[in-house]
């Protein structure tokens, strides 16, 4: 009792009513019909068919991080078992594969497009290494078997710009071909030529592929031309080339080689003989007009053009040379305010395809966003890239593997020439009435030596010294063995029997092939 009563002031505390709480605060985004429900937490996606299990549920309780990787075990290493990723409406998936590895794709429910190249339902792609991503227009389900470094789902793509580029480009192509059947042969019935420019690391070879496989899917057969010399998009780098699109680019093998036009430069950057690099550039757009003078159905397909990262100084003036001789008409910009500025001023009121000014097609300068998904690759990244289109060319790539041939030759039965002679010296730092002896165009011999050994050659078509420069190459081979002693030298070739011509081009591209 005492005990009770030395503690009733604490009791009575105890037991006396609390003061009503504050209103806690709450924000528009709970508050039922307020202009945040936009704003409100999405619910747990659910997969574009099938119930919503509880394991689908509890899959997509937690958001995915843009950019966390999906496939990592708890040691940190890539897994290799299949996952099963769900896209929704106008979501991508994207993913990237180790250099020298490759993943299987499998569409198994849906819709979806790689590089706007359709998936078939339910047949595995393969993806080699390198940065992929599939894209759905109305959802889909991917399985993915193998290891990946990086993997997940984006939402906020620009394919929709993409899409509205290529309605602009069917409506020329159109057009085109009504002005051809009609009998006009003036420049109403040239399709369009747009030309894909920017800096290096934005997206230009991706959305190259898009537009030329929409144009595919429905049923053109748009010429597909790469002036990239670094990437080696038709061939092998240090090249530039052409080849028509009949069928969708494919993931794995690229684009279809039947008949390429393939100009082999010998330097994976133009900086270093940009003569040569426009003259070649000339060449092509020679043999292109020539082409569609005779091909109605290609002149109304248009052309597609993937162009180099150089955009700044010397770039600058081989990109508008490139645009010029090429005829192109529709400028698409991707990713640098600056260039769309510069090609905008520097081509206002210019006209193509016409015999004067006042006739031809204006020029137009569109400019495109630069997908999230495209990310700075290093310089030891583009050099294993370029390996792997050089391995890609003489022994395959998985699942479609090559059978190489080697073979040994005498130093006597071949000729090996180079264009140029070294920089040109100018003409102010020359004594008066003399020209400089080293021309960059000028084809010399080769001698044989241990320099030849792991270089890739180019077989050219051109059979005397005067056609060197201005034929194209039927292939390459790669020297393997150089013996001096004996004056023969070992090459692999990706097909058996002789080489298609005794003339071989050499530059400064070569390959050490690792097992």
């Amino acid at each position: 009792a005492e005990r009770l009563a030395a503690d009733t002031p604490r009791v009575r505390a105890l037991l006396a009513p609390r003061p009503p709480r504050p209103p806690r605060f709450r924000s528009p985004a709970h508050e039922p019909g307020r202009r945040g429900d936009a704003h409100r937490p999405r619910p747990p996606r659910v997969p574009p068919s099938g119930r919503a299990t509880r394991a689908n549920l509890r899959r997509r309780s937690t958001p995915i991080a843009r950019g966390e990787p999906r496939n990592m075990g708890d040691d940190g290493t890539p897994n290799a078992g299949t996952q099963t990723h769900y896209l929704n409406k106008e979501e991508e998936f994207r993913v990237e594969v180790k250099i020298g590895t490759s993943v299987k794709v499998t569409l198994t429910d849906g819709t979806a497009e790689i590089f706007g190249a359709e998936l078939p339902k339910g047949t595995p792609v393969t993806l080699p290494g390198g940065k992929h991503a599939v894209f759905s227009w109305h959802g889909a389900t991917i399985d993915v078997l193998g290891a990946t470094e990086l993997e997940y789902v984006a939402r906020d793509t620009p394919m929709t710009q993409y899409l509205n580029l290529d309605g602009v480009l069917e409506e020329r192509r159109k057009a085109a071909q009504l002005a051809g059947i009609a009998g006009d042969a003036g420049f109403a019935s040239d399709g369009p030529r747009v030309a894909l420019v920017g800096p290096t690391d934005v997206g230009k070879s991706s959305i190259a592929k898009i537009l030329t496989n929409y144009a595919v899917r429905k049923r053109w057969a748009p010429l597909f031309v790469d002036l990239d010399l670094g990437q080696g998009g038709i061939t092998c780098p240090a090249t530039i080339g052409a080849t028509p699109v009949d069928a969708p680019i494919d993931a794995e093998e690229g684009a279809p080689l039947e008949m390429p036009l393939v100009y082999f430069m010998g330097d994976t950057s133009p900086g270093n003989n940009p003569d040569l690099y426009r003259y070649l550039v000339e060449r092509m757009a020679t043999m292109l007009d020539a082409r569609h003078a005779s091909n109605p159905a290609a002149r109304a397909a248009g052309v597609v053009i993937n162009t180099m990262g150089w955009v700044e100084g010397q770039g600058y003036k081989l990109l508008l040379h490139a645009l010029d001789a090429l005829k192109v008409d529709n400028v698409v910009v991707v990713g640098q305010e600056r260039l769309h500025s510069e090609l905008t001023r520097d081509f206002r009121g210019k006209r193509v395809g016409g015999d004067c000014l006042a006739e031809g097609t204006p020029v137009k300068v569109w400019k495109l966003n630069k997908s999230g998904g495209v990310v700075e690759r290093s310089p030891e990244f583009r050099r294993r890239s370029r390996d792997q289109k050089i391995r890609e060319y003489f022994y395959g790539s998985p699942g479609a593997e090559l059978q190489p041939h080697s073979q040994t030759l005498p130093f006597g039965q071949v000729s090996i020439f180079k264009v140029g002679g070294g920089p040109r010296a100018p003409a102010t730092a020359l004594p008066i009435g003399q020209q400089s002896s080293s021309d960059p165009l000028r084809v010399t011999t080769v001698a044989p030596s241990m320099s030849l050994l792991n270089s890739v050659l180019a077989v050219s078509h051109g059979k005397s010294n005067a056609d060197l420069l201005s034929s194209n190459v039927a292939g390459f081979i790669f020297v393997t063995e150089v013996d001096m002693r004996n004056g023969r030298f070992t090459f692999v070739s990706p097909s058996a029997g002789e080489l298609p011509s005794r003339n071989l081009l050499a530059g400064s591209l070569k390959w050490i092939e690792m097992p």
